[in-house]
């Protein structure tokens, strides 16, 4: 231990921040209805004096985009002193969420305007889950990869066709613009900017301050609820994947699924194609991925229980598609979302 009771390396932090780093000065925007835990994320990291840890001090800036107080979500006002012309001198301009349908919203031209500027500049833009689409909006996914939150995904891609929508990440670096997927995910967005421009001890003493884990495992696709659709309007279809929900545990031929539907097998195969949107081996899968999240979740199976029980027979076949569906290991998801006995 150091000073203080304080872990040893921090007392060394100031010459570790001394780098020479472009992220010094920061402004968070804020549009009408904006999302106060999105908000309270690039506070918490940017916002807070932590010098007294040898951390960093940006200089910090709550911008209003059109007029303060700026009404948040939630049924209360912020009030603040700066407007647009602040963000000309911010090394990073971070944008949270809003509550408005993010495919109606509009925003200020003016708003687009200072972000282009910004990045033209050399400035960073961040968001924080559909603040993506006032990214989006200035013309700034356009040829990026990027990403928001799971539920708002198949929107902006529809609204920015040019964007590489990413829907299973926690947060996409396309410096000099950087998308974070849904609320918390704000936080490792903004710890991961922290550590790529000031180092690794820096990011992990603001993420204890925090008590947050400096770096998460696994990407947003472990918080979706349904990885693929359960049912049809073909009840002939639907019938047929009833049975298969009910025997996830046994292998299965499109041959023995057209049979049971009474079909050829491929009428069948083009009908469930039309009618769920998937091939039946990949809705097999997705449903034997759902069971094992649901048996990783609220049983004490072991690994290989749980692959046997969900069909996939052993624990290594379960690993293989679990990351690749789910985007993290069976384990690490058990560790974050099993439910407590009792």
């Amino acid at each position: 231990m150091g000073v203080a009771g304080l872990p040893y390396y921090l007392e060394f932090l100031p010459l570790l921040c001394d780098t020479g780093s472009m992220l010094k000065n920061v402004a968070v925007v804020l549009l009408d209805g904006v999302h106060p835990f999105e908000f309270g994320v690039v506070c918490e990291v940017f916002g807070v004096d932590r010098s007294e840890q040898g951390l960093p001090v940006y200089d910090f800036a709550v911008v209003a985009a059109e007029r303060s107080p700026v009404q948040v979500h939630g049924g209360f006002t912020i009030d603040t002193p700066y407007r647009l012309d602040r963000l000309a001198e911010a090394d990073l301009i971070a944008i949270p969420a809003g509550c408005n349908l993010p495919e109606q919203e509009t925003y200020p031209a003016d708003l687009l305007l200072a972000l282009r500027d910004a990045v033209e500049r050399g400035a960073r833009v961040l968001s924080v889950c559909s603040g993506a689409f006032v990214l989006g909006a200035a013309g700034l996914l356009d040829g990026r990869a990027c990403t928001t939150h799971w539920r708002h995904t198949d929107a902006l891609a529809r609204r920015f066709p040019l964007a590489r929508i990413e829907p299973d990440v926690l947060y996409v670096d396309e410096d000099p613009v950087i998308t974070s997927a849904g609320t918390a995910a704000g936080i490792d967005a903004c710890l991961h900017l922290v550590r790529k421009e000031q180092g690794s001890a820096v990011a992990s003493a603001i993420a204890r301050r925090m008590v947050v884990p400096p770096h998460r495992e696994g990407g947003q696709a472990q918080y979706v609820d349904r990885p693929v659709p359960s049912r049809t309007q073909c009840d002939t279809v639907g019938e047929v994947l009833g049975w298969m929900e009910r025997h996830l545990d046994r292998e299965v031929t499109v041959e023995e699924l057209a049979e049971r539907a009474h079909m050829s097998p491929r009428t069948f195969a083009r009908k469930f194609l039309q009618e769920t949107g998937t091939t039946p081996y990949r809705w097999l899968l997705g449903q034997r991925v759902l069971l094992a999240r649901e048996l990783l979740e609220g049983t004490d199976d072991t690994v290989d229980a749980i692959a046997a029980r969900a069909g996939f027979g052993n624990a290594a076949t379960l690993r293989h598609h679990f990351g690749r569906w789910v985007g993290t290991t069976p384990q690490a998801y058990r560790r974050t979302f099993r439910v407590p006995a009792g």
